[in-house]
């Protein structure tokens, strides 16, 4: 494993954090594939931007936010803090699992019933450590999201149903999905000369994630679905600040996610021993992705390289992430890889939820797919 150079750590020094992603709105689906309510009543959701369904809107100070068009021009409520056309990777698992929608934690309506099929509790641009995420204002921690699940959620549930959480959670998903802001928006924006190891810091991450999933578990959490970090190394903003010909990725980035998710699909293993009855997926996304991007045409893509709106200007000010508001849109979304600077079009969010539903190919979902989990 080559050890990042000091240049990827300059580059990221200059980018804000403003990783988010958007509210999940999950509409009942009767898709072929799918599977009957008495498997999975329903789902929560932790993690960053890519499985957040908009709880930053409900956050003041924060400024990891898209509630404007383009986001969700595809969506059919418009924008609702997707950082994306259309439907997410979460909104997308809900279809295939036949869930309705899975309210936002911070949404002050999320209580009573509406808790009963899930809640999202994840937030973007934050980590798995706690000051990941701190330049874009206020973020929902990792730690934050599990206590309110533990101290806001449950005990609410646990009336709503009539049940003791313990044999409840025994129906429901926990997906987790996190860790690229840590390296993204942490890691590489730490000055060179005090920077430890990518092998520790991977490491600790990995370490600290094992625990909260320990802390799911013991709460009675049975089923969980870890998605990987992306090949964060290919996005559109990447691309654009270190000036990449020929549509390169920044090879120092994609090696630590390759090592993050390393190290998480042998986590997958290494903790079904310790939690007994339980049962974990890794949704390996980066490869999903990554084979887009090296065969776009005959997964239906054209454009591996650019954002699908426009973005701000990185030579006017802007982030070279977030969709200008009311900007330029692609002419067809469906061919594009990335929506704004960072995050998927609809398009491949079908793809990466289809694979984690019902792939049979394990180096896209390790050991089993949802679909196998949920009737386990």
């Amino acid at each position: 494993m080559q050890k990042p150079k000091q240049n990827s750590k300059l580059l990221f020094f200059y980018l804000p954090i403003l990783a988010c992603f958007f509210p999940c709105i999950c509409n009942s689906s009767e898709q072929n594939g799918g599977v009957d309510d008495e498997n999975i009543h329903g789902m929560f959701v932790f993690g960053s931007s890519l499985v957040d369904n908009g709880n930053n809107n409900f956050l003041q100070n924060s400024r990891a936010k898209a509630n404007y068009l383009p986001y969700g021009i595809d969506f059919p409520f418009g924008p609702s803090g997707r950082f994306t056309n259309g439907k997410n990777v979460i909104d997308l698992l809900c279809d295939q699992l036949h869930l309705p929608l899975i309210p936002a934690f911070a949404d002050p309506s999320t209580r009573g019933r509406r808790i009963i099929h899930g809640v999202n509790f994840a937030s973007g641009a934050s980590g798995i450590l706690d000051d990941t995420g701190s330049l874009a204002g206020e973020v929902i921690s990792l730690n934050q999201q599990m206590r309110n699940f533990e101290e806001v959620t449950l005990p609410e549930l646990e009336i709503e149903m009539g049940m003791q959480t313990r044999k409840l959670l025994r129906k429901y998903l926990f997906v987790v999905g996190t860790g690229g802001n840590d390296y993204s928006f942490n890691y590489f924006l730490r000055p060179f000369n005090e920077t430890v190891s990518l092998q520790v810091f991977t490491a600790n991450l990995t370490d600290s994630l094992s625990k909260q999933l320990e802390k799911l578990y013991n709460l009675g959490g049975r089923k969980f679905v870890l998605m990987s970090v992306n090949p964060i190394g290919c996005y559109p903003m990447v691309k654009a600040i270190q000036g990449a010909r020929n549509g390169s990725c920044n090879e120092a980035l994609n090696s630590a996610a390759h090592l993050f998710n390393a190290h998480l699909k042998s986590l997958v293993d290494a903790t079904k021993p310790k939690l007994p009855g339980s049962d974990l997926v890794f949704i390996n996304s980066y490869k999903i992705i990554e084979d887009i991007i090296k065969n776009p045409v005959s997964r239906g893509f054209k454009d591996t390289s650019n954002a699908c709106c426009e973005v701000e200007s990185l030579s006017k000010g802007g982030n070279g992430m977030l969709c200008k508001k009311d900007g330029n849109l692609c002419e067809d979304r469906s061919n594009h890889v990335f929506f704004d600077g960072l995050h998927p079009t609809e398009a491949v969010n079908v793809l990466l939820a289809t694979k984690a539903f019902s792939s049979t190919t394990k180096s896209e979902a390790y050991p089993m797919n949802v679909k196998q989990l949920v009737m386990y």
